[in-house]
Formats: C-alpha cells, sequence, structure tokens
C-alpha cells in the first residue's frame, strides 16, 4: 500500500510560491521587524558623550547600541579614534575596525 503513494514532499510547495510571493513574504517580515528610533533628551545625549570620551580615554572594552533603517544592534570593542569633523567613532574588534556615525548611536556603555 505505502508504494502507491507518491508525496513529492516539498517539490510541490515550492511550485506555489512565486518570487513575487517571496518578495511581499520578505517586505512583511522586514515591516514586522521594524523598530523606531528612540528619542533621545539632551540628558541621554550627554550620558552618551560622556561615555564616549571615558571609554576613548580608558581604551575600555565598550558596548555601542545603534539604530538604522529600523534595526537595533549591539556592537563591542575599544574605541579607537573619535573624528569630530566627519563625526565618526572608529571601534576597533576582532573582525576589524568599524566606523560608526555619531548620529546612529543610541546608547554606550563601558565594560571595565
Amino acid at each position: 500500500m505505502l508504494e502507491n503513494i507518491r508525496d513529492r514532499g516539498t517539490k510541490k510547495w515550492t511550485a506555489m510560491m512565486l518570487p513575487e510571493h517571496i518578495v511581499e513574504l520578505n517586505k512583511w517580515m522586514d515591516k514586522d521587524h521594524y523598530e523606531d528610533r528612540p528619542e533621545l533628551s539632551e540628558w541621554d545625549l550627554q550620558s552618551i558623550q560622556d561615555e564616549l570620551e571615558v571609554s576613548y580615554k580608558w581604551k575600555c572594552q565598550t558596548l555601542i547600541k545603534t539604530w538604522k533603517n529600523g534595526k537595533i544592534m549591539t556592537r563591542g570593542g575599544i574605541i579607537e579614534g573619535i573624528d569630530l569633523r566627519t563625526m565618526i567613532v572608529m571601534l576597533d574588534n576582532p573582525f576589524g575596525l568599524d566606523r560608526i556615525p555619531v548620529s546612529d548611536i543610541i546608547g554606550v556603555r563601558c565594560e571595565e
């Protein structure tokens, strides 16, 4: 009896997923995981500036929380420099040097 059943498994479902469906599903997933940019007060901005300065002077392990395009990311490393002309923080981590725009930073924490 089992020999007569010819189940094609995932093949029968992939035929129903057109590229247009996949694009729309991806858009839906991105919209579902979108996070609004947190509103930072003057006190929050001053706190971020102070933590950046302390972390840069002490060369301690630092966690920087950033927001970009609806996603919040946390990056860790040692602050190697702060370029005031271009408003970029240079963060050295095991994967290389990250250049983080100051406008994307929503939180800073020195780990040591």
